[in-house]
């Protein structure tokens, strides 16, 4: 890995009896997406197959403690249908959790597609596999029970929160309850998720404008309400382009809240340069033998779709370095890494970037 970053300073949330030392790390992929193509490219007879679509990165993700993917397709049932209004078939999250995804945000602009009874449907698929998801619920009991989510992982406690900035137009109807961007509401969340004993908080927000390589000032500013409230990790999502990365730092110069604006696509078929690929953030966290919580890195890596070139292939994630190298020619290829690396050498500060490789290398 390239130019990994580590901080002596620690990010102190609390006094603790001496522990052992435990190190967690999180990584985060953007929108996982559904159009039509995609859909018709994993259809085999009445079924659908996904598993080639992330067999190059699977390794990467499943070696994380824990990975967050967003899941901006419903799970609404047939017809399938893709933009404008989104709807998957149930192998699709199922391929997804198969490549070592953990948790499935539900809080995006798409999840009403198929209205509320299609989001509700989506989060009965989501607990018939067995996987953890925030964002929206189907009853008010579900959301007091399971919000703010804390998983504890080798004993650390994380908090995760899911914000959109909106469904489309669409209402939710009750009993559902989708989780919108509000300060107050926020601020309640993030307070309760500290009286449950949470060592860590990650926000997870569907925010800002979509294609844009920058973030508006209403993300900055939520982004500063949310370092003061003592927000650790800012995770962002829906632009569909990669937009810059942040550490902030207290006032005793101690890194204090990794803010990413938008990690663009993890999956897609979005063909201008910025949107055909996306970025996964890992970052590790770890705590010391007297129990305190340090920041110990924040690093990213470019992932790339590739799509089919000869009938009954698939859609795959595959690492952008890789590619490039094996395909300088390909369309919008070179243009999505040579912009993503503009952005991040011109905006980001204190995450690097790193490289996988793909597991199948010479795959066409």
């Amino acid at each position: 890995m390239i130019g990994l970053i580590s901080f002596l300073a620690p990010l102190i949330l609390g006094q603790a009896p001496a522990v052992p030392a435990t190190e967690v790390s999180l990584l985060f992929a953007g929108d996982a997406m559904q159009h039509k193509a995609q859909i018709q490219s994993a259809k085999q007879g009445e079924a659908y197959d996904y598993s080639p679509c992330f067999a190059d990165i699977t390794h990467e993700i499943a070696s994380a403690d824990y990975a967050v993917v967003n899941l901006e397709s419903p799970i609404g049932g047939q017809p399938y249908t893709g933009y404008p209004c989104f709807s998957a078939p149930d192998e699709f999250p199922i391929a997804l959790q198969n490549a070592g995804f953990d948790l499935f945000l539900t809080a995006n602009n798409h999840c009403l597609d198929r209205y509320t009874r299609g989001a509700i449907r989506t989060l009965h698929i989501l607990d018939s596999i067995g996987t953890d998801h925030i964002g929206t619920y189907d009853s008010k009991d579900s959301f007091e029970r399971f919000y703010p989510f804390i998983t504890s992982i080798k004993g650390i406690r994380i908090a995760f929160l899911n914000y959109t900035y909106g469904t489309n137009g669409f209402t939710p109807h009750s009993p559902l309850i989708v989780n919108y961007i509000d300060e107050e509401k926020i601020k309640k969340d993030i307070f309760r998720a500290k009286t449950l004993s949470a060592d860590l908080i990650v926000v997870c927000l569907h925010w800002g404008d979509e294609y844009q390589l920058l973030p508006n000032k209403r993300q900055e500013d939520l982004a500063d309400f949310l370092v003061k409230e003592g927000v650790q990790l800012i995770i962002g999502a829906h632009p569909h382009v990669i937009q810059p990365m942040e550490l902030r730092y207290d006032e005793q110069g101690n890194p204090c809240a990794l803010i990413v604006y938008s990690l663009g696509n993890f999956i897609s078929n979005m063909k201008t340069r910025d949107t055909v690929g996306g970025a996964m953030v890992k970052v590790v966290i770890r705590r010391d033998i007297t129990g305190k919580i340090l920041l110990q890195s924040a690093q990213h890596t470019l992932v790339y779709t590739r799509r089919p070139t000869i009938q009954k292939e698939n859609f795959r994630v595959v690492p952008a370095i890789q590619e490039l190298k094996e395909h300088p020619h390909r369309p919008h290829l070179k243009g999505f890494v040579e912009k993503a690396h503009e952005i991040s050498s011109k905006y980001n500060k204190g995450v690097t970037e790193y490289q996988i490789e793909p597991v199948n290398p010479t795959f066409k």
